[in-house]
């Protein structure tokens, strides 16, 4: 009796040990009675359980990266781009994903990362590579997370996040793309030329259509000052003559002497008695 008492002592708390667990706020907990599973909704805090009948498995509450490995992904245009991405995923229902998996998370882990990588392959090959890298690949990460959403929901998990961290080109697109790039440039710059150049033509025929408008006016302008100041000039003459007809006639003779003998060396042949020498006789009968 002296030594059975501690025997049952202990065994008390080795029973007792055994019929209580806790689940912590970042944890799923499910309580499997001879293999089957019985409870799967257990709240955080402290639990019982059979000794021996039931025991208890616990699994991840807290969501869960999958940071995949850069892959090389083909693109409409049949070109490979390296891709690095990642899936944010947690359990929802504990019971469904231990008998979609039996609890593996290496499985899991392994059959998200095949699903997804399958449908972002999928995703690239519908699209060229300027549309991966604009702003169509929100819709693209929306569709895939939607797709794998619902795929997994038989698994008791729940997709949270599919996001591609970045996305680098191959030598060999990069090159392609450099290349296209200095083209569209190219046919960029020879267009502004062009315009340039029509528009240059533009200017230069309405700049040499003003010089011929501007200078037909100058000229009939100068026509037009030129008849009034004749005019006017005529008109003088005509007063200037009328008032001393004598002397007007003497001045323009010394006018037409001056500009007929204009040298020295200027010879004439005229007959003395023309008209031309007449004020030269009237001196000389004087």
């Amino acid at each position: 009796m002296r030594f059975l008492l501690p025997i049952l002592i202990v065994a008390a708390v080795f029973v007792g040990l055994n019929s209580i667990f806790t689940v912590k706020e970042t944890e799923h907990a499910l309580k499997f009675r001879l293999g089957e599973v019985i409870r799967a909704d257990f709240e955080p805090g402290l639990h019982f359980k059979m000794p021996f009948i039931n025991n208890v498995r616990k699994m991840e509450r807290r969501i869960i990266t999958l940071d995949m490995r850069p892959e090389q992904m083909n693109t409409a245009e049949q070109k490979f781009v390296e891709v690095d991405y990642y899936v944010k995923w947690r359990i929802v229902d504990p019971r469904a994903y231990y008998v979609a998996t039996n609890g593996d998370m290496m499985f899991t882990r392994s059959r998200l990362a095949q699903l997804i990588r399958n449908d972002l392959r999928d995703e690239f090959a519908r699209r060229t590579l300027s549309e991966v890298v604009s702003e169509q690949r929100r819709e693209m990460m929306e569709e895939l997370l939607e797709r794998a959403d619902e795929r997994f929901q038989d698994f008791g998990i729940d997709v949270i996040d599919v996001r591609i961290k970045k996305i680098e080109l191959t030598e060999e697109v990069l090159n392609s793309v450099f290349e296209r790039m200095e083209t569209q440039r190219t046919e960029f710059a020879n267009e502004l030329r062009s315009l340039g150049r029509e528009r240059s033509e533009r200017i230069r025929a309405d700049a040499d259509r003003q010089v011929r408008v501007l200078l037909a006016d100058a000229e009939r302008d100068a026509q037009r000052l030129r008849g009034e100041g004749d005019a006017r000039a005529i008109e003088i003459y005509a007063q200037a003559f009328d008032q001393n007809r004598e002397f007007f006639s003497f001045w323009r003779s010394l006018q037409a002497y001056d500009t007929a003998f204009g040298t020295e060396n200027d010879i004439m042949l005229m007959d003395t008695r023309s008209e031309f020498f007449r004020f030269f006789d009237q001196q000389r009968d004087d």
